[in-house]
């Protein structure tokens, strides 16, 4: 029998591949400002960036601030002397370009996409996640997409679920999961909206004692037999 109905997938290395079209990204507007990037200039600016969204998850910073700062703190690290706003503009347009699925997505989503409604929760750009989405394999699978800075809020705060909740018609919170890769975005926001979790994890990778997560995965098509019952 089936356990749900609806499913809330994040984007970003969930079903896209973040890190290849941030590789990308990178490099293409490195390259327009006449900076050959090094596997440490990529290394060093991942790091920065996931530190800065990290920081807006927690409500430390705007989504308008981390557009550039992680480019000025990027070019503060590597002693480059670079227009950061251009950069970072750079950067976003290139990014928007950038859609890479991770393995087995595309099958996974058009299998529960036969049995179930499927959405997008992400905090990323609006204008970057339609431009890497929309256009993707998988979107004819998904029902809507909620992209933080078109809903007025960011995961994994009340106000986003709030929100999404509200947009789906019949919205069933017994029968809704969430299946994310990120346990302060993903985990943490379903959890504290009462819905059922499924944590994407890394290999080896232990559910923390004090989030009670429903179900923890090593591979995105593990979640087809805990969704469908099989």
């Amino acid at each position: 029998m089936m356990r749900y109905e609806t499913l809330l997938f994040d984007a970003d290395q969930t079903l896209l591949d973040f890190h290849r079209a941030e590789r990308e990204a990178l490099i293409a507007a490195l390259m327009q400002m006449g900076v050959r990037a090094s596997e440490e200039m990529i290394r060093i600016y991942s790091e920065i960036n996931l530190a800065t969204w990290k920081r807006l998850e927690r409500g430390e910073i705007t989504k308008a601030t981390l557009r550039t700062v992680r480019f000025a703190d990027f070019c503060e690290r590597m002693s480059l002397s670079l227009d950061v706003e251009q950069l970072a503009e750079r950067y976003l347009t290139s990014l928007a370009q950038q859609s890479f699925l991770l393995p087995s997505a595309l099958e996974v989503c058009k299998t529960l996409a036969a049995h179930c409604r499927l959405y997008i929760i992400t905090n990323g750009i609006a204008s970057v996640q339609h431009g890497r989405f929309d256009h993707s394999p998988i979107a004819p699978y998904f029902k809507g997409c909620f992209i933080s800075d078109e809903i007025g809020a960011e995961k994994p705060h009340k106000a986003f679920f709030d929100r999404v909740k509200a947009q789906i018609p019949q919205f069933d919170p017994a029968a809704t999961l969430v299946v994310g890769d990120s346990l302060t975005s993903d985990m943490a926001g379903g959890i504290a909206a009462g819905l059922d979790t499924c944590w994407l994890a890394p290999r080896g990778a232990q559910i923390p004692a004090q989030m009670p997560i429903t179900y923890r995965i090593e591979r995105l098509e593990d979640v087809i037999p805990l969704v469908l019952g099989a």
